[in-house]
Formats: structure tokens, C-alpha cells, sequence
């Protein structure tokens, strides 16, 4: 798995093939960044739920200046280490090892949110409404929220829904 765009183009990305991650797809990816590259400079950006953290690593790549990266699996975050310091973007990056609950209570302000947990689970909702009720996103920022069956119920504005597949990306703004 490569970082798709951007000032990594080419690079790896480490840990593709971890047991229980759910990489983004490659054409998923490009659509998804095509449609938020505009957003990006400059921007503070959590990976939740990061997997291999090739979200938050396209982010970086397209010119946001920090993402900050949680997910519960040590070997996740060794693995999205690796890339890092691979890549030499330590200073940009934040790594939470810890479920979603507790890394939201720690998680400074950002502008945009990728939300891709484990679709068994059903944690989708559970998650946004911990983000809102912290009012962890900024004002004008994203909510990108990546699933299968469980609609997001979001009280930010629909800007875009796209299907590949099985699954669905929504794309939501926080207006006020």
C-alpha cells in the first residue's frame, strides 16, 4: 500500500495486511482527497480509528500541517510509527494508543475528522456523538465518516455522500 498523491506519492505505507485493519481503497482514497484537497493546507487532522493511518498520512502528504493518529491496536500504531519516521514528519505527528472514548477527552481542537471505526461494531454513532457533545471540531471543519450500514447521525451539514461498493463515504461540515 502506497500513499496515493501528494508530496509522498510513491511512499509505503506500513501494515496493510495487519490482522483486524480495513485499509481505505486506493480509488476511495483518490476520490476522497480530489474532494477535500481544497480543505487541507494548513489543517490539524485526527485519524480515529487509523488502521494503517493512510488518511491521516494522505492529509500530511497533501499539505495539512498535523495529524493526530488513535487507535486501540499497538501494532497499528507501531506500524503508522514506522511510516513516520520513514517519511521524517515526526514534528507533525500525534500518536494516541488508546480506545476512542479516552483519546477524545485528550484530543486538542481540529479541522478535520476521518471516522472509519470497525463496522461490526456499530460504534459510528456513538463516536460522533462523543466528538460533538466534546466539541472537538472547529468551526467550517470536516467530518468524513466512512461505513457500511450504520448511518452516521451527525448534526454538522451534508455535503456530499458517495457509495463505492458496499460502502459509503459522507462528507458533513460544521457550520455553526
Amino acid at each position: 500500500m502506497k500513499i496515493i498523491s501528494g508530496k509522498y506519492k510513491g511512499r509505503i505505507i506500513k501494515g496493510f495486511d495487519t490482522v483486524g485493519t480495513r485499509p481505505t481503497m486506493d480509488r476511495v482514497r483518490e476520490s476522497l482527497l480530489a474532494t477535500i484537497n481544497p480543505y487541507l493546507k494548513d489543517k490539524i487532522v485526527l485519524d480515529l480509528f487509523a488502521g494503517t493511518g493512510s488518511l491521516g498520512l494522505e492529509a500530511i502528504s497533501n499539505g495539512a500541517k498535523k495529524a493526530i493518529f488513535v487507535d486501540k491496536n499497538k501494532i497499528c500504531i507501531n506500524n503508522i510509527k514506522e511510516t513516520i519516521i520513514k517519511l521524517g514528519i515526526e514534528e507533525e505527528i500525534k500518536l494516541i494508543n488508546s480506545d476512542y472514548q479516552n483519546a477524545l477527552k485528550e484530543i486538542e481542537k481540529v479541522d478535520i475528522i476521518f471516522l472509519d471505526p470497525p463496522y461490526h461494531e456499530n460504534i459510528l454513532n456513538k463516536a460522533i456523538s462523543k466528538i460533538e457533545e466534546l466539541d472537538i471540531l472547529n468551526k467550517n471543519g470536516l467530518l468524513i465518516a466512512e461505513f457500511e450500514e450504520e448511518k452516521p447521525i451527525c448534526n454538522y451539514e451534508l455535503l456530499k455522500e458517495k457509495k463505492y461498493g458496499d460502502k459509503y463515504i459522507n462528507i458533513y461540515k460544521k457550520v455553526s
